[in-house]
């Protein structure tokens, strides 16, 4: 009983770990034409094929309306396969477009049209008739960005050493929309983007010498397949036309369970070496036996899928940073579409990422022209050129940040008496509180940061930017107490060319827009883990005008006793700095 237990928590535990590595186990598949998309979809298409004159009738029009008047079948009630298609929706299906079904796979009656006797296919057109207003069009919106929870993208490979085609089956009128263009050759893969619960039909096509599938007395064999709610979906058409759907669950279940087949082989021969000692069985040796072996196994599995997060992280991050030039130059690069929109106190709020430890927003509206005015008129006397950190706890100026700043004190004490800085300020803070749950006060943070950049026109060899960095640590291990954890820049007047913020990692670019705010978060607020390079960003350079920003950097762990220059620029206080 205690090794059975033991087995299925090992199960459990490692399908959970192996479900990260599954993009490694698909390696392989090959990916020979464009993506589809199944929410390209339009209304009246018709779609021709040389070849469907050998299995359509001899109409140049195939009409989907029918009447169904058949009884139902009374063990229409299992199901077809392991991809959980519902075998009694496939049997009516495959009535209602004139296919045969037998033992869970259908088929297509071949029907051969006057002229083909020789092997020559006459062309044939199949209209495909669909409502132009689908209420579910809304919903197809975005699978090819994925931007949608439920969008998913599949390879369909096709080893059944026979061409086929594969269509949408219309989750309302069941119509049949063709995806492959027109079909898949046998050995080929190509890439679906589609929608958790949409369903497809596999069909065999006849051979181009014969005219005929290979199904029984030459039926066209079928089988369906559904989008399920896993990752790194992958459908292999199997030979006969059969449909295996294997996932990221799937490959995780199965390398669990291939992985505790070998451990219970090694407590079997564990127990057999007991027995022929005629020594009295130990259960808690068996199971240190059992143990070791699982723990061996999951550690490799952890192994290989830190290295291949580790391979595809540098691999983003090196194509970023060689794209950073080009979208920085690209003035017709708008704002990154937002992942969703919502509204606080009045203002549009537009959720570009929204991970636990890394979070990018824009807020419209979020200040005033009198406060920015306020800002700028306590920063004119006191601008002094940027600096940034050196690495050893100090600051100094440096090319990588071209920039003027000055530091301006909020004076609380004049808030309730409508003070505009301080309006703002406190503004800054209801928004971080609004996100975050860590009830932040203004006591011992950093002043606002009045930062102006100028452009000199295009043939400046050193514009003023600010190249890609972290306001804070962005390493993914644990915060820091007193550092930064959240940033809000706030644009007063947006220059004419140049001037984007632009998060590089997440792939995302923010046009400035005057008296909006683009706030960022980056801190995981549950595990207490930094960011891992997701809100990495850069000041794109000022060609022509004036940029003039607002910033306040938050930091968390701060207080009148513990203020924030009482920390170094690596996050440690100077008294203890000292000690060391």
């Amino acid at each position: 009983m205690k090794l059975q237990l033991f087995a299925s928590t090992a199960a459990v535990l490692f399908s959970a770990f192996s479900g990260s590595v599954s993009a490694t186990s698909l390696r392989g598949v090959s990916t020979t034409s464009d993506a589809v998309d199944s929410s390209d979809y339009y209304p009246e298409v018709e779609y021709y094929d040389s070849d469907s004159a050998d299995y359509y009738p001899e109409s140049g029009d195939y009409d989907f309306d029918y009447e169904d008047d058949e009884e139902e079948d009374p063990d229409d009630v299992d199901f077809v396969s392991n991809n959980g298609y519902n075998r009694a929706r496939a049997r009516q299906q495959a009535r209602r477009f004139g296919m045969a079904s037998s033992g869970g796979a259908a088929a297509v009656a071949a029907g051969t049209a006057a002229g083909t006797a020789a092997g020559t296919a006459t062309a044939a057109a199949v209209t495909v008739s669909v409502p132009s207003a689908l209420p579910i069009q809304d919903q197809l919106k975005g699978a090819s960005t994925g931007e949608s929870p439920d969008a998913r993208s599949i390879q369909i490979l096709n080893e059944s050493g026979r061409r086929v085609d594969v269509s949408w089956i219309h989750p309302q009128t069941e119509e049949l929309v063709l995806q492959s263009t027109p079909d898949v050759l046998a050995g080929a893969s190509f890439s679906l983007n589609s929608f958790v619960s949409h369903s497809f039909l596999v069909r065999e096509m006849p051979g181009k010498k014969t005219g005929e599938c290979e199904g029984s007395e030459g039926e066209c064999r079928v089988d369906y397949f559904s989008v399920n709610e896993n990752h790194d979906q992958v459908i292999l058409i199997k030979e006969g036309i059969e449909v295996e759907h294997t996932d990221s669950k799937s490959i995780a279940v199965k390398s669990a369970n291939t992985l505790l087949d070998e451990c219970k082989s090694k407590a079997d021969r564990s127990l057999k070496n007991i027995d022929n000692t005629n020594n009295p069985v130990d259960p808690l040796h068996v199971l240190d036996t059992l143990t070791a072996c699982v723990q061996k196994g999951v550690a490799t599995e952890i192994e290989r899928a830190n290295e291949e997060i580790a391979f595809q992280a540098q691999v983003r991050k090196n194509m970023a940073s060689q794209l950073e030039n080009y979208t920085c130059a690209d003035e017709t690069l708008n704002t990154t579409e937002a992942k969703r929109t919502e509204t606080w106190r009045g203002r549009k709020v537009s959720v570009m990422i929204d991970r636990p430890a890394s979070k990018i927003h824009t807020v419209e509206n979020f200040l005033t022209e009198d406060e920015c005015k306020a800002v700028e008129e306590a920063a004119r006397p006191i601008l002094h050129d940027a600096t940034v950190a050196d690495g050893s706890g100090g600051s100094h100026k440096s090319d990588s940040r071209k920039a003027k700043q000055a530091g301006i004190k909020v004076h609380w004490d004049k808030e309730a008496d409508g003070d505009l800085i301080a309006r703002l300020s406190r503004r800054v803070y209801d928004y971080v509180n609004h996100v975050l749950p860590f009830d932040i006060m203004e006591d011992g943070q950093e002043d606002l940061m009045s930062i102006q950049y100028f452009g000199r026109g295009p043939e400046d060899e050193k514009p003023d930017r600010y190249m890609p960095h972290c306001d804070g640590d962005c390493n993914g291990m644990l915060f820091k107490p007193g550092n930064r954890m959240a940033t809000i820049v706030m644009y007063c007047e947006i220059p004419k060319v140049g001037g984007a913020t632009r998060f590089r990692n997440s792939n995302v670019h923010i046009k400035p827009k005057q008296y909006a705010a683009t706030f960022f978060s980056y801190i995981d607020s549950e595990t207490m883990k930094m960011d891992d390079g997701f809100t990495e960003h850069s000041g794109c350079p000022v060609v022509e005008g004036e940029k003039k920003i607002v910033t306040q950097w938050v930091r968390l762990g701060v207080d009148k006793e513990n203020p924030w220059n009482s920390f170094n620029t690596l996050g440690i206080k100077y008294t203890d700095a000292e000690n060391q």
